[in-house]
C-alpha cells in the first residue's frame, strides 16, 4: 500500500513538472532568457530578418540592370574584366580561364572577334535605374571608355546606353538609355543613418548569370582600401562576385545605401568581404555627372600626412590628429591663406580632421572660390586661418622648397651619416635643381633612425622645423634634440622629389 501511495505521488510530482514544462515552453516563463531579455520585446524582434524578402526583391528588381561593353583592344583585352579586385590577386587569371572555357564550349566567349580579325573586349557589369528617364548608375571601371555599352532591363529589352559623366576617383558612373517609357526605378537612402550589424541586400549580374539578389549585414563603415584618397566604403558581407560591379546594395526600405565597387579576395572568390560606395558619396557625384557631366572638386594645394605619436610629440600637440602639411603648393589656396609646412590642420569648416583622410575629403567637397576657415597647430597653439578653395585639377603638383646649396665633409650623430647634397646627387637621386638640405649617406642598424623609416639616399631638409644646409649643423641639432627634455625629433625629409616628416624618439641612451 505503501509502495502505491509512493507510486501516486511520484507519478503526480512527473504530471506536474511536465505541465509546469509545457507551460513555459507556451508562455516563456521559466525558460533561460536571450541576452536582451532585459530589453523591451520591440528590441528583440529588430534582431531577427523577416522571413521572406521576396516583397522587397519584387519591388526592387525591376530597377536592376546588366551591362555589357565592348571595347575595341590590342594587348589590353583582358584588363576590360568586370568586377575590380585587389591588385596581385590570383582573381583576374582564375576567371579568365572561366570564360575562355566557357568560350569554347559554345557558349559566352569573352574576347569575341570582329569579321576583320580584331580582338575585341567584353566585359560585363551591374547597374540601377535612378530615374524613369533612364539614367543609370554603374562603376567607372565597368565601362571605362567604352566603344558601345549595352544595357539589359530584367525583362530582356535591351538598349544601346550613352555615357553621360563618368569619375575615377570614386569609380561612379553614370549612363542614359532611352526606352520611349517611363521605366522602373529605384532611390538612394541614407548612408549615414546605416549602422552595422544591419540587414543589406544586394543585387547584380555575377559571371554574366543576370539578376541575382544575394543578402547579408553591414559588416564595417569608412574602409580606407587605399584605391583613392577618397576611400570611404561601406564593407558588407553579402556575398558579390565579379559581374556585380556598380550594382546596389539595398536596405530592407528598398533604398540603395551603397554601390557595390570591390572585394577583398585571398582566394579568388568572394570570402564575405565586399565593399560600396555610400549613397550619400554616390548623390553628390551622380548629381554632378548628370548636370555637368564631370565632378568639380575643391583644392588647398597642400601636401599632407599622418600625424603619429612621436610627430604629436615633437610638435607639442595632445594627441594624433590632425593633417600634417609636408609641402604647400606656391600661389595655391593654402600659402595664399598662410599655411606653412609643418602647420597641423585641426579641423576644416567647422569640421574636426580625426584622421589624415578626412582633410581630402572635405576639401573636395567644397565648391571652388568659397571661403573656408582652418584651425592650425603651430609653433605649440593654435591659429585660425581663411582660405578661398580652388579648383582641383589633374596639373596641380607640390613644388620643392628652393635653397642653397653648400659644400662641407660628411658628419654623424646617433647612427646618421650626413653628407654634402651635390648637383651630382641630385641627378641621382631624382630630386629638382632647387632641392636642399643634406643627404643620409648611411644609417647604423639598430638606430632610432633606422626604426622609423629613415633611409640612405633621403635628404634630410629641416630637423625641428629648423632648416639644415652641411651635414655638421644636421648633426648637431639632431644631437641637440637627443639631450632635450622631450628627447624627440621632427625630421623633414625630401625622398626623391617628395617631403614627408618622420617622427624619432632618441631615447636617453643614443649616441
Amino acid at each position: 500500500m505503501a509502495e502505491s501511495s509512493t507510486h501516486d505521488r511520484k507519478s503526480l510530482s512527473n504530471r506536474r513538472l511536465t505541465a509546469a514544462l509545457a507551460l513555459a515552453l507556451g508562455a516563456g516563463l521559466a525558460l533561460p532568457q536571450p541576452l536582451w531579455a532585459d530589453s523591451p520585446p520591440e528590441a528583440a524582434t529588430v534582431l531577427v530578418p523577416q522571413q521572406s524578402l521576396a516583397p522587397l526583391v519584387k519591388k526592387v528588381l525591376p530597377a536592376v540592370v546588366n551591362i555589357s561593353v565592348t571595347q575595341k583592344s590590342g594587348e589590353q583585352t583582358t584588363q576590360e574584366m568586370p568586377f575590380q579586385n585587389f591588385p596581385g590577386s590570383p582573381f583576374d587569371d582564375l576567371m579568365r580561364r572561366f570564360f575562355e572555357q566557357q568560350g569554347e564550349g559554345g557558349q559566352q566567349h569573352l574576347f569575341p572577334r570582329t569579321p576583320g580579325g580584331q580582338m575585341k573586349g567584353v566585359a560585363l557589369g551591374s547597374g540601377f535605374i535612378i530615374d524613369p528617364e533612364g539614367h543609370v548608375v554603374t562603376n567607372n571601371h565597368v565601362v571605362g571608355d567604352a566603344d558601345k555599352v549595352e544595357v539589359t532591363l530584367q525583362d530582356n529589352s535591351k538598349y544601346t546606353a550613352k555615357i553621360i559623366g563618368h569619375d575615377a576617383k570614386t569609380d561612379l558612373a553614370v549612363l542614359k538609355i532611352s526606352a520611349g517609357k517611363p521605366l522602373p526605378y529605384v532611390t538612394f537612402g541614407d548612408s549615414s543613418a546605416a549602422q552595422i550589424g544591419d540587414w543589406v541586400m544586394a543585387v547584380g549580374n555575377p559571371f554574366g548569370l543576370g539578376g541575382t539578389v544575394t543578402t547579408g549585414i553591414i559588416s564595417a563603415r569608412g574602409r580606407d582600401i587605399h584605391s583613392t584618397a577618397f576611400d570611404d566604403f561601406l564593407q558588407i558581407d553579402a556575398p558579390i562576385n565579379r559581374g556585380n560591379s556598380g550594382g546596389p546594395t539595398f536596405n530592407l526600405s528598398g533604398e540603395v545605401i551603397g554601390i557595390n565597387t570591390a572585394i577583398y579576395s585571398p582566394n579568388g572568390g568572394s570570402v564575405g568581404i565586399g565593399f560600396a560606395v555610400p549613397s550619400n558619396t554616390a548623390k553628390l557625384i551622380v548629381a554632378q555627372l548628370e548636370e555637368h557631366g564631370k565632378v568639380t572638386r575643391g583644392w588647398l594645394g597642400v601636401q599632407i600626412q599622418q600625424v603619429t605619436q612621436p610627430i604629436a610629440a615633437s610638435l607639442g600637440l595632445n594627441g594624433e590628429r590632425g593633417a600634417l602639411v609636408a609641402a604647400v603648393t606656391p600661389n595655391s589656396p593654402g600659402a595664399q591663406a598662410g599655411l606653412r609646412q609643418g602647420d597641423v590642420i585641426l579641423s576644416f569648416n567647422g569640421h574636426p580632421i580625426r584622421e589624415l583622410r578626412d582633410l581630402p575629403r572635405l576639401v573636395a567637397a567644397t565648391e571652388p572660390n568659397q571661403t573656408a576657415a582652418l584651425e592650425v597647430w603651430r609653433e605649440g597653439q593654435t591659429i585660425q586661418l581663411q582660405s578661398t578653395v580652388g579648383e582641383l585639377n589633374d596639373e596641380h603638383r607640390v613644388a620643392s622648397a628652393a635653397g642653397a646649396e653648400q659644400q662641407t665633409d660628411q658628419a654623424e650623430a646617433l647612427g646618421v651619416h650626413f653628407a654634402p647634397l651635390s648637383s651630382e646627387l641630385r641627378r641621382e637621386l631624382h630630386l629638382a635643381k632647387g632641392a636642399h638640405g643634406v643627404v643620409v649617406s648611411d644609417i647604423d642598424g639598430g638606430s632610432a633612425a633606422e626604426d622609423v623609416g629613415l633611409v640612405a639616399g633621403d635628404v634630410v631638409v629641416a630637423i625641428n622645423q629648423q632648416p639644415v644646409h652641411t651635414p655638421e649643423e644636421a648633426a648637431q641639432k639632431l644631437q641637440q634634440a637627443a639631450n632635450s627634455s622631450n628627447k624627440n625629433a621632427l625630421l623633414l625629409v625630401d625622398r626623391q622629389g617628395v617631403t614627408q616628416y618622420l617622427g624619432v624618439r632618441l631615447g636617453h641612451n643614443q649616441g
